[in-house]
């Protein structure tokens, strides 16, 4: 493997590829051995020999492809572990893809905890902080398609009524204003949402907090919205995961 792992990184050092004879002398490989391990990795796809070079193929791109989607949810995580630190509250943060509510990263504190997930978060998205706020960012068809897939029902006596009342309710959202709801998803819990726009996904940012401190609320997420903007203004933070 591990020679194998050096043919790679000396195929990838050459842009426009290079022969067998070459990648031996770089990687100080036996001749034969380099054309086994060549023919080998070849064949499954992680190079390609084009004119008598090798160069890297699509199985090493999607290799190389997932350590930075790794490195990006390193990053991520890191970012809400250390705001859940400096604001006191559980930090999620989820996405809308392929039609689809998808919670990314969660992190809580034994003192602090998320609220737990004992309705499924993606066909409740209309009752809980998180979903309203994804499905808002839709456009009026995309966000049809998902309340004909998973209809409007009450979960908690504070859920939403019915779909149109949640359509006005998104309908009346200011531009990246926190979305906010009281025990529609959790008896007991109130939680706010962000809106996320960097990227082509919808993505958000959501606290959740007690009922009974609730006038923690809003402070924390404009908080949580400030340290937010301060990151993707520094072009270090992305939703592409």
């Amino acid at each position: 493997m591990q020679r194998a792992l050096r043919l790679l990184e000396a195929v990838a050092s050459h842009a426009e590829g290079a022969p067998a004879k070459q990648l031996a002398r770089e990687t100080g490989l036996p001749l034969p051995t380099t054309y086994h391990l060549l023919r080998t990795l070849t064949h499954e796809g992680y190079l390609v020999r084009d004119k008598g070079v090798f160069v890297l193929g699509d199985a090493a791109v999607r290799l190389a492809g997932g350590g930075a989607v790794q490195n990006r949810r390193i990053k991520i995580e890191d970012s809400l572990a250390r705001w859940r630190d400096e604001i006191g509250v559980p930090i999620y943060f989820a996405l809308y893809r392929e039609g689809e509510i998808e919670l990314v990263a969660v992190s809580d504190t034994p003192s602090n905890p998320a609220v737990e997930e004992w309705a499924d978060f993606r066909e409740t998205a209309h009752a809980h902080a998180i979903g309203q706020c994804l499905l808002s960012q839709l456009d009026p068809k995309s966000r049809q398609d998902h309340l004909d897939r998973h209809p409007v029902e009450a979960i908690t006596p504070y859920t939403v009524r019915n779909r149109r009342v949640l359509l006005e309710r998104l309908g009346s959202l200011g531009r990246m204003e926190p979305l906010v709801e009281r025990q529609e998803y959790a008896l007991g819990t109130v939680c706010a949402a962000i809106p996320i726009t960097a990227g082509s996904a919808a993505g958000a940012m959501a606290i959740s907090l007690p009922l009974h401190q609730e006038e923690r609320l809003l402070p924390a997420v404009e908080r949580l919205r400030t340290e937010i903007g301060r990151l993707l203004g520094s072009l270090a933070f992305s939703i592409s995961i």
